[in-house]
């Protein structure tokens, strides 16, 4: 696993350090060498860090048993922070696209502010959802 953290940190400071000097050199062609670059490094980066952290789940849950804490309440707390997290996340989201859309709305039409302000409450209650079920998580551990 150590291996593949490493590989992953080289990948992402060779791409740094490949940015920097084309930035030096003020290539106009390094701007598209840098966006293919970036691309191959998010394409290469984000699924390597998201199998390094799926694989060091069970040592961080059992690391928390050691500590007296049980396997499943770990496990509880780890869905309990992504119910919420993710949660938000999608609320977040939600609410940018519905909010930029409502305010365009609203500016051509001002007799539906009442309707628009709906559906971004909507897009709110998304993120009370899941601090909802995360709470509802927390009291069964």
């Amino acid at each position: 696993m150590f291996y593949l953290l490493l590989i992953t940190f080289c990948i992402v400071l060779g791409t740094i350090t490949y940015g920097f000097t084309e930035k030096t050199k003020r290539d106009l062609d390094g701007n598209k060498k840098i966006k293919k670059i970036l691309k191959i490094n998010l394409g290469a980066f984000i699924p390597v860090i998201s199998a390094a952290i799926i694989f060091m789940i069970p040592d961080i849950v059992s690391a928390a048993e050691t500590a007296s804490i049980a396997t499943a309440s770990g496990m509880g707390y780890i869905a309990a922070a992504l119910c919420t997290g993710l949660a938000t996340i999608g609320a977040g989201y939600a609410v940018g696209v519905v909010g930029s859309s409502a305010l365009g709305a609203v500016s051509e039409d001002p007799k539906i502010l009442g309707k628009t302000l709906i559906y971004v409450g909507l897009a709110e209650g998304i993120a009370i959802y899941g601090l909802i079920i995360s709470i509802m998580i927390l009291s069964r551990l």
